[in-house]
């Protein structure tokens, strides 16, 4: 491990010098998550990390190593959310001017707490890599001090301080997954790790259409991908820094990848049964051990929950469609007679049968339909299947032509 050592001497420099600055989030044991994978497993809550992500930790030691003249230059950095409210939280702790430039596609609710932590916002590019170069153009021209998401030893150090912390709370720990983009955090958490327990497996986890450190050490040299096609925005990056690449190599058990209806599927699972609230980047790893892309059974094992910087609108439509893909809501289709008191006979059936209506459309001005008839859709709330085929039945009983509709 001595090629390392530098580094892990700066991870427990770090430790001491964030201890202030940022939370030792708790190592949170699910017994839901235990008994789908065959593991013991637990959870490494950086969601609840101060600014919402791991990322502060990075950004506080980087900026906690620079000089007098560096910061009274101001910081400027790029990202797609997550150490952009990191940088721009220890900047303006520290009484540094920060710009973060981020992809024009960002979520709402990231630029916002960005600006909200004293940062000014630049947005440009449609992709991570045109917003970092755009950073460091602009640090160029201005004189401000560039600070990397991930290829630096400094940022790295940062995030190795949660390897620690895993060690601390679960010494007897056998398998750890981390969500990879750039892999800072990788490079981190397995240098922390490695040092004290060279036995313990680190697996990075990648969204499948945004591999490219998985495409990289395939590869044997650090390589793009293209079209970065992924929910899970906060590890949406084309390639992997040469730093983070040799570390990742060198250290790293393997790197596996999640589809997105995984990432999303999981997601749902840890907000309906352990209540916790993370964005898509940031259940990647756990993703992995749940869909079996990571064997644990009977093994100890940790998934870093790296972010839950979430956009509203985005965990609705993902509560919805799992919803629907559960069977929990449905959908129904059928025809009435355009005339007063249809439709109460209707809603009058589906609330005696137990099932809750959560939308209705009709639609009388379809050219195929009959003058006297309108079709209405409905969106339903049901307990199980049950309830569905008992309501039908009703509605059929009382003449009423009613079906699921699935497409």
């Amino acid at each position: 491990m001595g090629k390392y050592s530098e580094i892990y001497s700066k991870i427990l420099d770090a430790r001491e010098v964030l201890r202030d600055i940022k939370h030792v989030t708790r190592l949170d044991h699910s017994s839901t998550f235990s008994k789908i994978t065959g593991g013991t497993m637990y959870l490494k809550l950086e969601n609840l990390q101060k600014t919402g992500s791991f990322k502060v930790r990075g950004a506080a030691y980087a900026m906690s190593q620079l000089t007098d003249i560096e910061k009274k230059a101001g910081v400027i950095a790029a990202s797609a959310g997550n150490h952009a409210q990191g940088v721009a939280y220890a900047a303006t702790r520290l009484g540094i001017k920060s710009t973060i430039v981020m992809p024009v596609f960002s979520p709402v609710a990231k630029i916002q707490a960005t600006q909200g932590y004293g940062a000014n916002v630049v947005l440009h590019g449609t992709a991570f890599d045109e917003a970092l170069a755009h950073a460091r153009e602009t640090a160029d021209k201005n004189g401000a001090t560039f600070l990397h998401p991930f290829n630096d030893e400094n940022v790295i150090a940062g995030q190795g301080t949660i390897g620690l912390e895993i060690l601390d709370e679960c010494p007897d720990v056998d398998v750890i997954s981390v969500p990879v983009g750039g892999g800072g955090l990788a490079s981190g958490i397995s240098i922390a790790v490695k040092e004290q327990r060279p036995d313990v497996e680190v697996y990075g986890v990648e969204a499948a259409s945004a591999a490219s450190m998985q495409a990289s050490i395939e590869t044997g040299k650090v390589v793009n991908v293209e079209g970065l096609d992924t929910v899970c925005d906060g590890i949406a990056v084309k390639r992997p820094g040469k730093l983070t690449f040799s570390i990742a190599k060198d250290l790293l058990a393997g790197v596996v990848t999640v589809e997105e209806l995984e990432v999303t599927r999981t997601l749902f699972m840890l907000l309906e049964r352990a209540k916790i609230v993370v964005e898509p980047a940031g259940c990647v790893g756990l993703a992995a051990f749940q869909h079996g892309k990571i064997d644990i059974k009977g093994k100890t094992a940790v998934a870093v929950l790296s972010g839950g910087n979430i956009d509203m609108s985005f965990l609705s439509r993902v509560v919805e469609k799992e919803l629907f893909r559960l069977g929990r809501s449905v959908r129904i289709r059928g025809s009435i007679l355009d005339r007063i008191g249809s439709m109460n006979k209707v809603l009058s059936i589906v609330a005696e049968s137990g099932v809750s209506v959560i939308e209705i459309n009709q639609d009388r001005f379809d050219p195929d339909i009959p003058p006297n008839r309108a079709e209405l859709e409905m969106i339903l709330e049901v307990p199980d299947d049950n309830a569905v085929k008992r309501m039908l039945k009703m509605l059929s009983e009382k003449g009423l032509d009613f079906r699921l509709y699935e497409d």
